[in-house]
């Protein structure tokens, strides 16, 4: 067999299709790597600042809580949560002259707070899980677009042996050997992005359950002036 086989001369030999296939692999890598870093940076600083929480409800007050617990939040999770629900209730002012003359003035302080909290809580939750979509899809697709490069380098391969007129096993497997190695890339690009997956939607589960139990604490505070759940 010839001892040249492997992926540089079944690069030489492909085509745009089989090139093309090879720089979608690639690319998917790329972005999938981007966010899978990017992701497990951010992750990290979340849970870090989720230890913060405890020192917000030993504060002497609402403001005094919020200034402890911005500078360690980092991401900006949990503190937006506690400084929207203080402006809505009017504890801290540049909202509270606002609803003078809005639609906010009728409506019950409780509910106010309610919508705010699930405001915040649908924007967090909107920025945990951006890039999980992308991350879910390269897990799925990446290894039939290597399947892809695979039966078209076979068919390619079989095509050549077919024209040379001889069916010699040394003149199959080296061809059909290298097309595999798109089936093998595929699975190199799918499985780093699964895994990152399941991961982050692990991660992010945590974090919006924690986050939920923080708004329900704080409604609490602000609608009876008792520190429920502290």
């Amino acid at each position: 067999m010839n001892d040249n086989l492997g992926f540089a001369h079944y690069w030489s030999q492909g085509d745009a299709v089989s090139h093309a296939v090879a720089y979608m692999l690639l690319l998917m890598s790329l972005i999938s790597w981007y966010y899978i870093l990017s992701k497990s940076l951010s992750s990290w600083r979340i849970r870090r600042s989720s230890s913060a929480l405890d020192g917000f409800w030993q504060a002497p007050t609402l403001n005094d809580a919020i200034a402890v617990i911005k500078p360690l939040d980092t991401e900006n999770v949990y503190a937006p949560l506690a400084i929207q629900a203080a402006d809505a209730a009017g504890i801290r002012s540049p909202m509270a002259s606002k609803q003078a003359s809005s639609l906010n003035a009728g409506t019950d302080l409780g509910e106010l707070i309610t919508r705010t909290l699930r405001r915040e809580i649908n924007r967090v939750s909107s920025r945990l899980e951006s890039g999980l979509t992308l991350l879910a899809s390269v897990g799925s697709t990446a290894p039939f677009v290597g399947l892809f490069g695979t039966v078209w380098g076979i068919y390619h391969a079989l095509m050549a042996v077919s024209a040379s007129g001889t069916v010699q096993i040394d003149k199959v497997a080296g061809p059909v050997g290298e097309a595999l190695i798109m089936t093998a890339l595929g699975l190199v690009v799918a499985i780093p992005a699964v895994l990152s997956y399941n991961a982050f939607t692990r991660v992010n589960r945590v974090t919006l359950a924690e986050l939920d139990a923080f708004a329900h604490d704080l409604h609490a505070y602000l609608t009876t002036g008792s520190r429920v759940g502290k």
